[in-house]
């Protein structure tokens, strides 16, 4: 469909009468990573996965805002093209802040937030893998960007998929994560690429504000968490319950891709979750 401008490629699974899942992704990824979970959840609500402008196989318009805010304002607009009023918010990855902007933009549409391995909004609780990209916004922006080129390579695609997961779980994240979504990667989607990592630096103004909306609005949370992650750990998923002390908080053995490493246990906890609060 076409969404703002934007050719849209998206994934859609369960009744469209059903209460529905929005499922923003990450990066490096698509709605390809979503791609397991519909299917099992699909007897009773309907899973909504876009691919953003310039990622997986949307669109890449040259005058497109690639920032977080211009994906944010995107994804009101499909939310509003699906015809789709309320929805329980999944945020994982860079899905989260593009996810949590949303739900600011009008916070009476979001039923529930599920959140797993989201870019969290607390400084101190961030993971090592944040120092290396703090390190890279001393430097001038065109050494800046020179350095995060260098990130967004097929191997670095891959060490991103794997992360920090023992080697007893590697085995189980399949190849066509990264060799998918490496083939996808034009010189224009290397450059947006580039722009949204430099952006997080900006993004860090931002973080106030998302604190705010999970203290004053309380949505019901689920917090499903691979601990295994150098870039969002363990204490990236407590540090959410500061604002949100009456979250669900379960900490499963794998690492930020849980949907690959953890399905059975993500399905099951979400089911449980997603019955109490729409039964609610």
């Amino acid at each position: 469909m076409t969404v703002a401008g934007v050719e849209t490629f998206y994934r859609e699974a369960g009744r469209e009468d059903a209460p529905v899942l929005l499922l923003p992704h990450g990066y490096p990824c698509s709605s390809y990573e979503f791609r397991n979970l519909m299917p099992r959840l699909a007897d009773h609500w309907r899973l909504i996965a876009p691919d953003f402008p310039g990622a997986g196989y949307s669109g890449t318009p040259d005058d497109f805002d690639y920032s977080f805010d211009g994906y944010a304002a995107w994804l009101e607009a499909f939310v509003s093209a699906m015809n789709v009023d309320r929805f329980v918010l999944y945020l994982h990855d860079f899905g989260s802040p593009i996810g949590a902007r949303l739900a600011i933009r009008d916070p009476r549409r979001i039923v529930a937030l599920i959140i797993q391995n989201g870019d969290i909004p607390y400084e101190d609780a961030l993971g090592p893998k944040y120092a290396d990209l703090e390190a890279t916004w001393t430097l001038p922006e065109s050494e800046m960007r020179k350095v995060l080129a260098e990130a967004v390579s097929e191997e670095t695609f891959k060490e991103e998929f794997l992360n920090d997961l023992p080697p007893s779980l590697t085995d189980t994240i399949p190849p066509d994560l990264w060799k998918l979504h490496w083939s996808l990667i034009t010189p224009r989607r290397k450059e947006i690429a580039i722009d949204l990592i430099a952006g997080l630096k900006k993004n860090r103004a931002w973080f106030p504000q998302h604190r705010k909306y999970l203290r004053e609005w309380r949505p019901p949370t689920l917090i499903v968490w691979g601990p295994n992650d150098h870039y969002m750990p363990e204490k990236s998923a407590r540090a959410y319950l500061r604002d949100l002390p009456d979250a669900e908080l379960h900490l499963l053995g794998g690492g930020h891709w849980l949907l690959e490493t953890h399905l059975d246990d993500v399905v099951a906890l979400m089911r449980e979750f997603l019955g109490r609060v729409h039964a609610a």
